[in-house]
């Protein structure tokens, strides 16, 4: 008995010491965790074919994303868990201080991700701004993001379109569902998706914009393939995408128009207010409410009233604010273009202009090109000025877009602010630089937080005056009127998704507290019907980033350096507000 007693005990002491050994040995063998930043890049791409060939990597422009059907809510899913399970193996305390961003960066992203997938979101998945549909369109120009410079680009697209084909199948029966479930847009926001369907569902086939590529092909092209590819394109068009559009515009039209909701707040939605408090945390990368940025906002809007007071003092305008505004909206002086061409020119001037004092403010400035574009035909009507990257190789530059659809009514008091935002400094710096870093993991190179990347946009507008820029009354009123704008968004944004607000009542406000168009606050605010708490992002980012400046200069005093600063601030690329902040206390700490 003593005997199988003691080699019981002997059995179990070695278990344990073989167990221990197995664990020093995994322990000791564990990949550098650099693998695992790799590998989560190498995995996540063929999720996100589109935001592949956006960030340049051509392995997968045949493909469309499966972010419709279940199955592959659940690849996304699984994806998310098991890169939650492989960081979980580290000790986060050993690692370097990048490392540990990289870190929080993959768990935030996991945690997020797995958060809003819970939300049937693929039961709405059209809407008249952020959308699949649109996105397509721009790739089919050939000027865009989808590359057409060899013969396999060339037919990677069409079986990128086949796929495209298949994301509409599963729209319309994803749609079907939501009306069932209540998950439908607002009537208003239908209306403006039917005319996109309609201008794509007809026309003569070499005159569609889907058969663009082929009246540009490269020098080096064969005349063999050449005729190959038209006649494929032709094809295209003819037997696919034309009535693919057809029937999205019929569906729409037809079953889907009169089932629209006459709400128009998500609060309305199947636990809608759950879904918008996830968006205020997805887009604000905070823990904010909706009350308190709704109470930010209307302290904002009252603050940046009072400066507008002073500029109408300064112009001696006699009437009140809200007649200002009028008076600006109307002013032709104001209004000097008869041609879109001179739109685009006038971007250009204010970037020469602005030149010789960047280098005061920045000593980080990225090599990716930039241009000025107009914005497409098809889009124009209802899209907004926007940026869309370049690449850091210089094959693609950074565009602006900008929509000029009547140049005589082109108003350019808020250009200034604009070109600083959409362009340079804003979205072009930050997000070149970030491209070009080769010293951040791959997959942090194009990484995109809202909060920081529009809040940084929207922090550079406030830089004009130490461009040179925003010497015209005007166009400082122009840059007032900006802010004021992404200030109202706190208030109407949380208004209509969290306080019941409808949408002639937030354009009312909008109307009463800025000088803008009805007709451009009435798209602004279906904007903000169609992507709840994506508008929030500009105004919180730009207050953090404005509150780390105004603590550093505070404290560190005569030691403060801004062109520093702004190293500080783009140097790691796009974080969630939380690791900005801590990095720029650790700064601040350092420095005094």
């Amino acid at each position: 008995m003593k005997k199988l007693v003691y080699y019981a005990f002997a059995a179990t002491v070695l278990l344990i010491q073989a167990c221990q050994k197995k664990s020093e040995k995994a322990e000791g063998t564990m990949p550098p965790i650099s693998e695992v930043f790799a590998h989560y890049y190498e995995e996540r791409l063929p999720l996100y074919p589109l935001e592949a060939t956006m960030n340049g990597d051509n392995r997968y422009n045949d493909k469309m994303s499966d972010d419709l059907s279940q199955a592959g809510k659940a690849r996304m899913t699984a994806f998310y868990r098991k890169y939650q399970d492989e960081l979980a193996k580290y000790d986060r305390g050993k690692l370097t201080d990048e490392e540990k961003v990289s870190w929080d960066l993959i768990e935030w992203e996991c945690s997020i991700n797995l958060e809003g997938l819970k939300y049937p979101v693929e039961l709405m998945p059209i809407n008249q701004i952020f959308s699949t549909h649109l996105m397509i369109g721009q790739m089919a120009s050939g000027s865009s993001i989808q590359p057409f410079k060899t013969v396999k680009d060339y037919d990677n697209w069409l079986k990128r379109v086949d796929g495209f084909v298949v994301w509409c199948d599963t729209a319309v029966v994803n749609m079907r569902q939501g009306i069932k479930q209540g998950y439908v847009l607002p009537a208003p926001l239908i209306k403006k998706v039917i005319p996109q369907f309609a201008d794509m569902a007809g026309g003569p086939v070499k005159e569609h914009l889907f058969y663009t590529p082929v009246k540009n092909f490269p020098k080096d092209f064969s005349e063999e393939d050449k005729a190959r590819l038209e006649k494929e394109y032709a094809a295209m068009v003819e037997s696919k995408i034309i009535p693919t559009f057809q029937k999205m515009q019929v569906f729409m039209e037809k079953e889907y128009q009169p089932a629209g909701r006459t709400t128009d707040g998500f609060s309305a939605l199947p636990n809608g207010k759950a879904l918008y408090n996830y968006y205020i945390k997805y887009y604000t990368t905070t823990e904010l409410t909706a009350d308190e940025i709704h109470a930010t906002g209307l302290k904002e809007v009252a603050r940046i009233s009072a400066e507008m007071e002073k500029v109408k003092a300064q112009v001696g305008y006699q009437g009140d604010l809200k007649s200002f505004f009028n008076a600006v909206r109307g002013n032709k002086k104001l209004m000097p273009f008869t041609k879109p061409e001179q739109v685009i020119a006038h971007f250009n001037e204010i970037h020469e202009r602005m030149k010789p004092n960047l280098t005061k403010l920045f000593d980080l400035t990225p090599k990716t090109p930039f241009e000025v574009r107009r914005t497409e035909a098809f889009r124009e009507a209802s899209a907004s000025a926007e940026y869309n990257p370049g690449l850091p190789d210089g094959s693609r530059p950074g565009v602006f877009y900008v929509p000029v659809p009547a140049a005589t009514e082109y108003n350019v008091v808020s250009d200034e602010s604009l070109f600083l935002h959409e362009a340079i400094p804003g979205h072009h710096y930050q997000i070149s630089l970030q491209q070009e870093n080769t010293a951040l993991p791959e997959f942090r190179k194009n990484l995109w937080y809202s909060a920081y990347g529009e809040g940084w946009a929207l922090y550079t507008e406030s830089l004009g005056k130490e461009l040179g820029l925003y010497t015209d009354p005007y166009q400082y009123f122009g840059m007032l009127s900006a802010e004021m704008h992404r200030a109202i968004r706190l208030v109407v944004d949380t208004g209509l998704h969290s306080k019941g607000w409808t949408r002639a009542q937030a354009i009312q406000y909008s109307l009463d507290h800025e000088a803008e168009s009805e007709e451009s606050i009435t798209a602004e605010v279906e904007r903000y019907m169609a992507g709840a708490g994506q508008a929030l992002s500009y105004k919180i980012g730009q207050l953090k980033i404005r509150e780390l400046r105004s603590r550093a200069e505070k404290e560190m005093g005569t030691k403060f350096d801004i062109r520093t600063f702004h190293k500080l601030v783009l140097e790691s690329g796009c974080v969630p507000l939380k690791l900005l902040e801590e990095k720029a206390n650790a700064w601040i700490k350092a420095g005094k």
